[in-house]
């Protein structure tokens, strides 16, 4: 082993050790950044990829901090707003802004708790994204006026005055107004053909599916960037004590892995393949992503697996 390759496993083995360490310290508020993270940009999908952008920042931030993090789930909302606001704005969106039309706490009441839970779902496709981002912090997930108002980059008043027209707004959402799931993926046959090679336990021909430079991730877990890596790595124990197969989850077609030969079948996996001219250039794992197993398992109507070596979220 040669000394450069020393030095990369021990910052490897470092940084690891810290986002073991970070994911601890804020543990507590995942959760709450997931459903935040959802419904800001109207998604599950949309919301995890915010959700891991926010948690890959707000490492990478640690080292930019003149001083410690006194209040982190303020840290974490932070992030995701911000991130959230860029991503808009390369998209070309309006942001918005926060005018100040009354004085703080004017006419405020909470929209009742039925219509609110249905509206969070169809928020985003209604108000703009500094609109939705304030009621939500607001509202939701119960930041103060001055916290929010920091968050999104605007005033207290403002924040009083968009609560009170996001309130209005959402009075008047139609909650009928969903859009039909899409049933239909392309390549059908190369995902009906990974399915067989993964229900016989035939870890070859599963592979032979894959383009020599495939791209394999299980988000927030580890990345690999070719078959041989996938053969030495995440794959070499083979695929024995779990069955596969394809649902709609969200309006989108996934593959769901579930637990066999256990008192009860459980969710282990989901997920997603990408094919160009008939091979598999990306394939994506949701494994290491407690919150989004937990949601996707409650929407399918199934039992999470807690427990699956090396996490434990029991």
């Amino acid at each position: 082993m040669t000394q450069n390759s020393t030095v990369d496993q021990q910052l490897i083995h470092d940084i690891r050790k810290v986002r073991e360490d970070f994911d601890k310290t804020v543990s507590a508020y995942t959760s709450d950044l997931w459903n935040y993270c959802r419904y800001l940009t109207g998604s599950p999908w949309d919301g995890e990829d915010l959700f891991q952008d926010t948690m890959l920042k707000a490492i990478g931030l640690l080292s930019q901090r003149w001083s410690e993090i006194t209040d982190r789930k303020n840290y974490l909302f932070r992030i995701a707003t911000n991130t959230w606001f860029d991503q808009c704005r390369r998209e070309k969106r309006m942001v918005g802004l926060l005018d100040e039309k009354t004085r703080p706490g004017d006419g405020i009441e909470l929209i009742d708790h039925l219509i609110l839970e249905e509206a969070l779902h169809l928020i985003e496709s209604h108000l703009p994204p500094k609109q939705v981002a304030a009621f939500l912090l607001f509202d939701v997930f119960q930041f103060s006026a001055e916290e929010v108002s920091g968050m999104v980059k605007s005033t207290t008043g403002g924040v009083f005055a968009s609560v009170q027209r996001a309130r209005k707004k959402l009075a008047t959402i139609d909650m009928g107004k969903k859009l039909a799931p899409s049933t239909k993926r392309a390549n059908e046959k190369i995902i009906q053909a990974y399915l067989a090679a993964f229900n016989n336990g035939d870890f070859e021909e599963m592979l032979s599916l894959f383009s020599e430079q495939a791209e394999n991730e299980a988000y927030l877990g580890f990345q690999e960037y070719s078959k041989d890596e996938m053969r030495k790595g995440s794959l070499r124990f083979g695929l024995q004590g779990y069955s596969a197969r394809e649902v709609i989850l969200w309006e989108r077609p996934v593959i769901i892995v579930l637990t066999t030969g256990t008192p009860q079948t459980e969710l282990h996996d989901i997920q997603l393949q990408e094919v160009e001219n008939h091979t598999i250039v990306s394939h994506r794992s949701y494994f290491f992503r407690k919150e989004f197993i937990l949601a996707a398992a409650k929407e399918l109507g199934l039992k999470p697996q807690l427990q699956k070596p090396p996490v434990d979220w029991s």
